[in-house]
């Protein structure tokens, strides 16, 4: 009996996409066709390989339109924000800009005597596992450097956002990317991690939840198989007593709650100066009051339902948990009629919180904020530091140099000052403790995409 992936639309609840998963032994050949094709690829002049990728962006691009209302319909996402193309193309067109530089030779020595370099040789093979938050930004990560580092890639998307990796297949190979090379696939769990246990990759790249990165490396254990993760975060905001307060609320607040808070890097917890507390929290409120929940199809929506009711389920056990525990909600239900009780659910901000409580803890991964009031840097970096991830943090002061002292202190992959919930694709894209291990983007990305290869040769 064939197996399929099924995407429940949030909007209605109704099925939005359906697809049949490989077999294992249609996924072996279609690996096998993915290694044969890399060969060739991976021959094909730089400049030629990046103009192709570059290419299939702008291919992206001319199908956005489509794409803003499909992912209204898969994940949520409100059609008025349209859609992720803009940071689609600012990374994908970044690692093009770079990748010469990047995956150029290392000369050590050119000498009558000796030719003494290294240089970066592709994986193979790249399996890309992308999530459904942001399904083309993350996919693009990973996708566009590992095709220009002459690897062949291979895209297996997250059920909830089906047809993203159709459409990037589809744009790539119209711009001139071999089918083969660049692979849209539907697998099982079974399947890619059996497809990973018998070293079908040379590189795999996961973003998603803690246990899956678990099962990934897990599959690979053994196999010397390069495994890259970004498992999520619990990401902080740090409000200090020089902040500009309106910028901060702003950023802060829509980095909370943006795409109904599923960012990876998204603030789920902010620590204000006693000073500040109270402008701090009032502004909030007030900006979060005037958010519209509702049907992402609408263009007045700014809020739109989570991508699955049981994601929902989840926040409110934690927001519930929490003020059975002693927190005060500060956002009026009365504003949010259209909180259903399953995927649409109204933005909560909370205080009188601590950490004895899962919301300042556990990954929320949805659009409820705790807000604590800290008395100095010492207590805000310890309780920056007090949870299992390690995205980024998000650091609002007029110092650069307590800034970048409080950075070095912060268990975390990326510090902010005065912003938050961006990806600088010039920046390396990392983490630590349960976040995962690896980096995406910047030259970096493209270490890890690659292998380095030693030649000392002796001239005669």
């Amino acid at each position: 009996m064939t197996k399929n992936v099924t995407c429940i639309s949030p909007i209605d609840g109704s099925v939005y996409a359906e697809r049949p998963v490989l077999s294992e032994s249609d996924a072996k050949a279609a690996v096998a066709k993915a290694a044969e094709a890399q060969k060739a690829w991976a021959k094909r002049p730089l400049d030629e390989r990046i103009a192709l990728v570059r290419a299939g962006i702008a291919k992206v691009g001319e199908m956005n339109d489509q794409i803003v209302e499909e992912l209204a319909w898969q994940m949520g996402r409100p059609v008025r924000f349209g859609g992720e193309f803009g940071g689609f193309e600012e990374r994908g067109l970044h690692m093009a800009n770079i990748a010469e530089k990047a995956l150029a030779p290392i000369e050590i020595e050119e000498s009558d005597q000796f030719s003494r370099y290294i240089e970066r040789i592709p994986h193979g093979v790249v399996l890309v596992v992308a999530p459904w938050n942001y399904p083309y930004m993350t996919a693009i990560n990973t996708v566009a450097p590992a095709l220009i580092a002459g690897n062949s890639v291979m895209l297996k998307h997250a059920s909830q956002t089906l047809l993203v990796g159709e459409r990037m297949a589809e744009a790539f190979h119209a711009a001139g990317v071999p089918e083969e090379v660049f692979q849209n696939v539907f697998l099982d769990h079974d399947t890619t991690s059996a497809l990973i246990a018998a070293r079908s990759f040379g590189f795999v790249n996961f973003t998603g939840s803690v246990g899956g990165g678990v099962a990934m490396e897990k599959a690979a254990a053994g196999t010397f198989t390069g495994v890259g993760t970004e498992l999520g975060g619990k990401d902080p905001g740090y409000v200090m007593e020089d902040a500009d307060v309106d910028a901060a609320v702003a950023t802060l607040i829509d980095g909370a709650m943006f795409n109904s808070g599923q960012c990876c890097c998204g603030i789920e917890r902010i620590y204000v100066a006693e000073s500040l507390f109270d402008e701090f929290v009032e502004k909030s409120v007030k900006l979060v009051s005037s958010y519209k929940l509702g049907n992402p199809l609408d263009s007045e929506t700014t809020i739109g339902p989570m991508a699955h009711k049981r994601f929902a389920e989840e926040v409110r056990a934690q927001t519930n948990e929490a003020i059975a525990a002693g927190a005060k909600p500060l956002i009026d239900p009365a504003l949010f009629p259209e909180d259903d009780g399953g995927a649409y659910l109204m933005p909560q901000i909370l205080v009188n919180v601590d950490h004895s409580m899962r919301v300042m803890r556990d990954e929320s991964f949805g659009p409820v904020v705790g807000i604590m009031k800290v008395k100095d840097d010492d207590e805000a970096i310890k309780l920056m530091n007090d949870s299992e991830f390690g995205l980024t943090a998000a650091l609002w002061t007029k110092d650069i140099v307590r800034a970048k002292r409080i950075g070095d202190q912060i268990e975390t992959g990326t510090v902010f000052m005065n912003r938050a919930d961006y990806l600088d694709p010039a920046l390396c894209w990392t983490g630590c403790k349960n976040t995962g291990r690896g980096g995406g983007l910047s030259e970096i990305g493209y270490h890890n995409l690659t292998r380095p290869k030693s030649y000392h040769l002796k001239k005669a």
